[in-house]
């Protein structure tokens, strides 16, 4: 049975995970400590995990999602994404993503719901340490994305 959780201790035992959705193990360390971690496990087997930030101006950012190959195409990163803004819809009035420009990711997030507002210019080339390749090709920009989420904004969960 699958059930979604929040992690608080030992983050850092998600980072073989939180990899795919990030390649480079220090960008994740610059927001694992201040995001909060939420795990999908199917019994004790870990299927998904996302990190979320509050970004301030009841912004949150939805800073990696990953989902362990076995379970991709299933529907769990939808589902992980829903549970993120049943959760949060009350305390935020907007969530936000950045990706790159990829025939993989970009239209998950527009199935998703979110809508493009902007482009950060070679963030992939000049935040990382070696070239990003997804689907054959090298990412360079970082596509950003936002969903407006409803609710009775500044109600803390």
């Amino acid at each position: 049975m699958m059930c979604i959780s929040e992690v608080s201790e030992h983050k850092e035992d998600y980072i073989y995970l939180l990899l795919l959705g990030d390649e480079q193990e220090e960008m994740i360390y610059k927001y694992l400590d201040r995001g909060r971690l939420f795990v999908v496990k199917n019994d004790d087997d870990v299927c998904a995990v996302c990190i979320v930030t509050d970004e301030g101006d009841l912004v949150l950012e939805l800073k990696n999602i990953s989902v362990a190959e076995r379970y991709q195409r299933q529907g769990i990163g939808r589902k992980l994404i829903g549970y993120i803004e049943d959760k949060f819809s009350g305390a935020f009035k907007k969530l936000t993503v950045g990706t790159g420009d990829s025939p993989l990711t970009v239209p998950f997030y527009e199935s998703c719901g979110f809508r493009r507002c902007g482009v950060i210019k070679n963030f992939f080339i000049d935040n990382y340490d070696h070239p990003i390749i997804e689907s054959g090709v090298q990412l360079c920009d970082m596509i950003c994305f936002e969903k407006e989420l409803s609710g009775n904004y500044g109600t803390d969960r």
